[in-house]
Formats: C-alpha cells, structure tokens, sequence
C-alpha cells in the first residue's frame, strides 16, 4: 500500500465527464494531493509528487457498484448451474445456510471479495451486508473491509427470522435488535479513515407490521441513514396490487435516499413512482439472466424511463465475476439482443444499434455515484472530487487499437482485470504495475488473521481453508429440506413453478 501523499499522474488519457454526461478523452496531468484531485491541465509540474508515466494509461473514474453481497467469496463455483431457490438454500443469508458462517469466515470471504473488487478497478460498493448474527459479524465484515482500501457504504441488513416453518410465521422482535446495531455502527463509524460509512437494508417493507416499520423509519431518521437499500420482489411486477412500491409510496417512506436492486418485471406505474420520489436502482445482469429474473439493466426499457436513475452493481460474485465493465457489458449486449429481436420476429431489421457504449459506461461511473448517494465525491474526474481512479492498460492485448480508436469503448468492450493496471483510492496506491498491495489489519482484523499486514497470496490461502471448514458444515446439512424451505419463502405453494425442456 503506497503511503499518503502527492501523486503525479502524466500524460495519461483521462476520460472527463461534461455536465451532460457525455466523455470526452483528454490527454493531461492529474495531480493528486492527499485523497483529492487537486489539478487535472497539462505540464504539471510538482517536485514533492511520486510520478506515474501514465502515456500508456486509459485513466478512467473508478467504478462504483451499487449492490453487492461482499462477504459470499467461499461460495464460487457452487452455484454455477443453479436456479435461485438453490442458491438460497446452498448459503446466501440469514435465514438459510449463511448462518452457518463463522465471523472469521465472514472476514476472510469480505476481504477476498473487496480486493477482487480493488484488482478489478472497483472503488466504491454499496455492501448489501446480510450475514450479521452479532455485532461481531459486523465488525469483521467493516475490519476486512477497511483493511482492503476499497471505499463502501455498508448496508447492515436487517434480516428477519422464520419462527415456524410450517406456518411460515415471522418473527419481528429482532428488528429491535438490528436497530440497535445499526445505531451502534452509526456511533462507532465512520471507518477505515473515513472510507466506510453506514447505511441500511432490509427487504421486508411491504409486510412489516406497522409498529415495527414505524420503529425502523424512527431509527433511520434519527441516525440520518443516508442510504437505504431492497431487493425489488419479481412478483411485485407481475399481477400483484398493491405493489411493495405502491404500499411503500402510500406509507410515505420512499424517498430519494432508497437504492432498489434489480427491480426487473417492473410496471411503468412502479416505475413512475420510483421516478417521483426519486430514488435510485440498481441493476445486475449476470445474476439476473443467471437466475432467470427477467430483462436485465432496466434503464435500457424506454417505456420506464428510469435511465437517468439506473446504476449497475455485480452482485453475487459466488455467482459471476466482479468486473464492473463485464457486467456493462453483457447488460449493454443482452439489451441490444432483446431490443432487436421484437423486430426480427416481425421480419425486420433494426437501423440502429440502439443503447450506446457511453450510456453503459455511465452506469457503472456518474449514474453509480448518484445511486451511491456520493455524486459530489466520486463518479467523474474533476478537482476537488476524492481521487479513486483506475489506469488501463493501453498497449495490452486485449485493448490495443481499440485504446486509441474509442477509450470508452476499449473498456467496456474488450478489457477485462488484466488490462487493469493501476487502482488509486481516496489517494492511495491499492493495485500497482498490475498486482495489489499488501493490505494492513485493525484490531479486528488482526483478531481474525493473527498478523497485521496479508500480501494477497496470504489471504487467498486463508479464505481456501474457510472454504472447506465451510464446506464441511454444509455437508450435514439437509439441503432437500433446505430446498423446500426456500421454495416456500419465494414461490409460497409453489403452483408459479414450471418445469421447462
């Protein structure tokens, strides 16, 4: 990890964002002094700056992702052909698999998964943080997190508990204690010098009973919650009156502090709403087309007008990678298909190509500050704006031509994290000449890691043998029953189940 100080970053191509939004690529210098931008114009000159020859350099914004479960790195490679029930089932939260995870298991899958975020040019997550038995899990999660350098809005998620299968009965008396977590968090916070701030989550809005949702919005208001986050529930969409966003709007708690993940099989009313209160979404195509959730990257569906209100996050990286370019990728591409193919199946041919690489770069850079809630901090370079900034590699393989042809393209549509060279945060050095640094450990950390200073290959050692511990709990457990618990939490009787060749 480089120390703090001035930086110097020359002849980079940088990728400037206007008040439209639209990028222009300009060759000039960064000057970087403490964890802000302090210059960006040719020929600076700065003989106390650590200079970075950046001729080569595509310096972009770094990514923000706006709805990711950060602490699930031990799960890759389970899921890889499994619907979403399964997934539940197999470890993703609370009320399932995911409490059979230790705090250090929380803590070497949360640092694992924030570094692969850091090498992947990832500078801000909006953590959907849904493993917290205690406040201990909370705390390991926020130590690896800090320990990682990358900046993030930790969402402690209120999860609630099923008291009885059978009836399938709610229990509400731990939103209580959930509320004075967060509180606790709130006070303690900010952390990792300023870097992790709290927010909160919870997916429960539209069946709370009123007493305890009047208790949460309570707390909320008093600690001055920034950011508030949900799972947009498919079958919202999709014949259901009221609508959790309709039910939420009518008890005037949606605001724009809300992010609202996936949000897919939307209706134009729900849309509308969102439009009005102006909240923010998050989308996330691989997960999305992975667990058959319907259309992804919604900003991309003219009829809801919500672009300009759209963002991208990885979500599950158990399930895809963490690449932020990748998943605006596949969103950009899956949306041309889908808006080609209603006119293939009439017999024609489209003129345009529709949805424009910039418009997806977007989403993962100004549109991801805006949903993250921090747009005057981060999301474009500008002076005075921290300065969390990720260097591609111009010459690579992968990026060659299309580098100097189209910058914006060359990301978007052919780099992958090893085009990725150079990753800054809030000033500070976290992947240089193509490797991360050594990360440093609090006291939490080092509770969990023993040591007070990991080199990747440290914690890719210890996050494998969390790994098999976790494994070999899991393997006691009755998936089947596990199985039928998770259809019953989604699908009820499950009579909206199909089978299909």
């Amino acid at each position: 990890m480089s120390q703090e100080g001035n930086i110097l970053l020359k002849s980079g191509t940088v990728l400037i964002h206007a008040k439209d939004d639209h990028v222009t690529p300009v060759v000039t210098d960064i000057l970087i002094s403490g964890s802000k931008i302090a210059k960006i114009e040719p020929s600076i000159v700065d003989p106390s700056a650590e200079v970075i020859d950046c001729s080569d350099k595509i310096i972009s914004p770094g990514f923000v992702d706006t709805h990711h479960h950060v602490w699930q790195t031990q799960f890759k490679g389970v899921h890889a052909n499994q619907t979403l029930p399964e997934f539940l089932a197999h470890g993703t939260s609370g009320n399932f698999v995911g409490k059979h995870a230790t705090a250090d298991d929380v803590f070497w899958g949360q640092l694992a998964g924030c570094m692969e975020m850091i090498n992947a040019g990832t500078t801000t997550v909006v953590d959907y943080a849904h493993i917290n038995p205690s406040l201990e899990y909370n705390y390991k999660a926020i130590a690896a997190t800090a320990a990682s350098g990358v900046r993030s809005i930790f969402c402690h998620a209120a999860m609630t508990t099923i008291s009885d299968w059978e009836t399938f009965s709610t229990n509400f008396d731990v939103l209580r204690d959930h509320a004075n977590t967060l509180a606790q968090l709130v006070e303690t916070g900010p952390f990792g010098d300023g870097r992790i701030t709290i927010g909160f989550a919870f997916d429960g809005w539209s069946r709370t009973p009123k007493e305890y949702l009047d208790m949460l919005m309570y707390e909320l208001n008093r600690l001055s919650i920034p950011l508030i986050t949900y799972h947009y529930w498919w079958r919202d969409g999709e014949g259901a009156r009221p609508t959790a966003i309709e039910e939420m709007c009518k008890s005037q708690i949606l605001d724009h502090r809300w992010l609202i993940a996936h949000a897919n099989n939307m209706p134009p009313t729900d849309a509308e709403l969102i439009r009005k209160t102006e909240a923010h979404i998050s989308s996330t195509p691989s997960t999305e087309l992975h667990f058959s959730m319907g259309f992804p990257v919604i900003a991309f569906r003219n009829d809801l007008k919500v672009k300009h209100i759209s963002s991208l996050g990885v979500d599950c990286h158990s399930v895809t990678s963490a690449f932020m370019p990748g998943e605006a990728r596949i969103g950009l591409q899956s949306s041309r298909a889908a808006r080609g193919e209603v006119w293939l199946q009439k017999g024609k041919v489209v003129r345009e190509v529709g949805y424009s690489v910039e418009e997806a770069f977007n989403l993962m850079t100004v549109l991801g500050a805006r949903g993250a809630k921090m747009e005057p901090q981060i999301g474009s370079i500008a002076v005075g704006k921290l300065a969390d900034l990720v260097m591609f590699d111009k010459t690579s393989p992968s990026m060659v031509c299309a580098s100097e042809q189209d910058p914006v393209a060359a990301i978007l549509l052919h780099s992958s994290p090893a085009d990725v060279d150079t990753v800054i945060v809030g000033g500070v050095v976290r992947k240089r000449a193509g490797r991360l640094e050594s990360v440093a450990l609090d006291k939490h950390g080092v509770d969990a890691a023993g040591r007070s200073q990991l080199s990747w290959q440290d914690v890719a050692k210890a996050v494998g043998a969390s790994r098999m511990a976790m494994q070999e709990r899991l393997s006691k457990i009755d998936m089947q029953e596990q199985m039928k618990r998770a259809h019953t939490l989604l699908y009820g009787s499950g009579e909206d189940l199909v089978s299909v060749e």
